[in-house]
């Protein structure tokens, strides 16, 4: 398969949804406890992209199944396998590389590390695979915003910052036959909260695609969160989402939890708002949907560039 083919297929542009969490949650380490393992960072980026490369394409190759309106822009351009004429069987060729690619690095990582990453990784897993596949995938229901807001943005950085910090989030051993999990809970609540605007960004992109694609989503029977609460009200909520990341970072900087650099994150406001009112003005895959990933480019890779700058001027 072309290389231009297989970026299609796997979306590549999107990726950033799982790299900038990743990234996060390893600044969040370094800064928070000096602490940072290169063949843990290495291990996990190989099975964290190569992953959310094969459930990209599976999400693709279902839509390719199972869709009913076979025109339009959502169709015809926005899925590779019709774009492109990829043969099916290539697809799932290339979907089975990318499991053992992404199972075979985490197997590695999960006995360099302990169980406590076996449990949160196959967990991660069954999402995963679930959001795109089975009887009713996730990405069909009004579920698709929670499970890729939580999973994407919090379970990844809490992982990226685990396998370095190790137990000083938490532990899992097995004791003569019994499970004993130790838990920081000081520590764990502050991570999912430095998490939130991640989570909140994720689900926006999310929710900005089923947004996009209300009408071909309806005639394909894909009840996504917009088509039940409706798309003035689908409006609302993203622009709510983005509010209510800033109020995170601003409660996090009073708290010093975040250093006062992370400050400076405040003002990609501006450009942020300005993306919201043209999403809003013309809502579409072609033209706008874009915005929402920028808006979690923007916000998120700020905060890694601060946080970034804090630890090492902790050095």
């Amino acid at each position: 398969m072309a290389i231009q083919k297989f970026l299609k297929l796997v979306e590549i542009q999107t990726k950033a949804a799982s790299m900038i969490p990743f990234l996060l949650g390893t600044v969040y380490a370094l800064f928070r406890f000096q602490q940072f393992n290169a063949s843990h960072f290495g291990l996990m980026l190989v099975s964290l992209l190569s992953f959310d490369m094969a459930t990209t394409a599976i999400n693709n190759y279902y839509d390719y199944r199972k869709a009913v309106k076979k025109h339009g822009y959502g169709y015809e351009v926005h899925n590779a396998i019709v774009q492109y004429n990829i043969k099916p069987s290539a697809v799932v060729a290339v979907i089975a590389i990318l499991l053992m690619l992404a199972v075979g690095a985490g197997i590695l990582l999960f006995l360099k590390v302990g169980l406590l990453l076996l449990l949160l990784g196959g967990l991660s897993f069954t999402v995963g695979i679930l959001y795109s596949f089975g009887p009713i995938p996730i990405s069909r229901m009004p579920l698709g915003e929670i499970f890729s807001g939580l999973f994407m943005g919090f379970v990844i950085i809490f992982i990226s910052a685990y396998i370095h910090a190790g137990e000083r989030f938490a532990s899992l051993t097995l004791t003569g036959g019994t499970a004993v999990l130790q838990v920081q809970l000081v520590e764990v609540i502050l991570v999912f909260f430095v998490s939130i605007p991640a989570i909140l960004g994720i689900a926006n992109i999310m929710l900005a695609n089923n947004i996009c694609d209300m009408e071909d989503d309806i005639e394909n029977k894909r009840y996504t969160l917009p088509v039940y609460i409706g798309r003035p009200n689908a409006m609302i909520l993203f622009k709510m989402l983005y509010y209510a990341a800033y109020l995170d970072l601003i409660v996090l900087c009073a708290l010093r939890v975040h250093p006062v650099i992370v400050a400076f994150v405040l003002f990609t406001f501006l450009p942020v708002r300005k993306n919201i009112k043209r999403f809003t003005d013309q809502p579409t895959k072609q033209f706008t949907f874009g915005l929402s990933v920028q808006n979690f480019m923007l916000t998120n890779a700020a905060r890694i560039v601060a946080l970034g700058l804090a630890a090492i001027m902790m050095m």
